[in-house]
């Protein structure tokens, strides 16, 4: 295919940086090296940031704290570094090397999907780069992170070189309302691959697609999960609920699964499980797939399974649907258990971030005891460490897991 078309960027170095000074006491989180600076903090602006503007934080007595990007609402600033620097391709090709460096600890085997950018776990709040076997998907989820997406460009070229073979953003989804309206996804470099393409992950096959698919295309942050799984599922029946492109569902199939049903309301993303599984498996694998709302199947079906996966989309991204995510996790989980035969397996996650691991655990424990079923932990779960989370910033650990036993 041709050279694709780039969208129009606009660097957010071109500004002059403004100042931001804290009110005294103020400056605790930011020597903490948490990421984010809140309005609350702040005493006065010099200069006339506009969101996703560069700005430079000053303690009440005038001493640098950090620099970061401008940002409207209750975080004020997403903090880049500590010291005064430019945030120009050459800081950003340092903050992509160092990433990439703490990828190759990983080991991954047979694997050519990997995050190489998660946000304030590589001190790049409100970026996401994951990597697709040549491919970089980009998702800003701020405005200054948007505006440097030249800048980002030009950063992956030098990390990667020949390696990469297209920059592809898909940030429209993911930035604020008014400024998302102006932006289109896009390709910012390289040839448009024929989609879906395919990666590797733990020696098996899938198709990515980045431009249609949900988040950048694949769910990266289960790779470990999924081969967890694959020690429970020889010989079993098992259900992977919320399947989208089937990765659950080809490690138990790899794994000898005695036969598998993927169930997904998207008619799509399970037309992309059968293709993953026939592209393992060929077209005799023990695998049906059902396109169906998750719990109308469950109350539907009297199937009895050895394993059952819950991987729903996050149930609540606020505080004020909290509480109405936790009844649905229940639900969810109950009807999931009673699915299960008894010493059975619950693979089972969460990945609302205003839910806490404390307040999963409860809801699962409150939906066993609904189910009337004695369950005991196993396991729990977090996202892949290619999706790390800086110390100073917890929020960053936001998939919960828990693989239960149930009598």
């Amino acid at each position: 295919m041709g050279k694709a078309q780039s969208n129009p960027v606009q660097s957010a170095i071109a500004n002059p940086k403004s100042a931001i000074f804290l009110k005294p006491g103020k400056d605790s989180f930011v020597r903490r090296f948490h990421p984010w600076l809140f309005s609350g903090a702040v005493a006065r602006t010099e200069g006339h940031p506009a969101d996703g503007d560069v700005v430079e934080v000053f303690d009440s007595g005038k001493n640098f704290l950090a620099t970061g990007h401008f940002h409207e609402g209750s975080i004020a600033v997403k903090l880049l570094s500590w010291r005064p620097v430019e945030l120009n391709a050459d800081f950003f090709a340092k903050k992509l090397t160092e990433a990439r460096r703490v990828r190759s600890l990983l080991n991954l085997t047979d694997t050519t999907a990997y995050r190489l950018v998660h946000g304030e776990g590589d001190g790049l709040p409100g970026l996401i780069v994951d990597w697709y076997d040549g491919v970089a998907v980009l998702q800003a989820h701020s405005v200054g992170m948007h505006r440097q997406r030249a800048e980002l460009t030009d950063a992956l070229r030098a990390v990667y070189g020949d390696e990469l073979r297209a920059v592809y953003d898909k940030s429209a989804e993911t930035l604020p309302e008014r400024y998302a309206a102006t932006v289109r996804n896009g390709y910012l470099s390289g040839e448009a691959p024929t989609l879906p393409h395919p990666v590797r992950e733990n020696g098996h096959a899938f198709l990515i697609d980045w431009e249609t698919g949900q988040k950048t295309g694949f769910f990266l942050d289960q790779r470990d999960n999924r081969a967890l799984l694959a020690r429970y599922a020889p010989g079993k029946r098992v259900l992977n609920a919320f399947c989208y492109s089937g990765g659950f569902s080809i490690s138990a199939l790899a794994a000898g699964a005695e036969v598998v049903h993927s169930v997904d309301a998207s008619a799509k993303a399970i037309g992309l499980t059968v293709r993953n599984v026939e592209a393992n498996f060929g077209e005799t694998a023990p695998h049906e797939a059902f396109t169906d709302d998750v719990q109308r199947f469950l109350k539907a079906h009297d199937h009895q399974y050895d394993l059952v996966v819950l991987d729903p989309p996050a149930f609540a991204k606020s505080l004020e649907a909290r509480h109405r995510a936790v009844q649905g996790y229940k639900r969810l989980n109950a009807e999931g258990i009673r699915r299960l035969a008894p010493g059975g397996i619950l693979f089972t996650f969460s990945c609302s971030q205003v839910v806490d691991r404390e307040l999963f655990y409860n809801t699962v424990v409150a939906a066993a005891l609904e189910a009337g079923r004695p369950v005991r932990v196993l396991h729990q779960l977090s996202q892949a460490p290619d999706h790390p989370v800086n110390a100073f910033h917890p929020e960053g650990s936001y998939l919960k897991g828990l693989v239960l036993e149930v009598e």
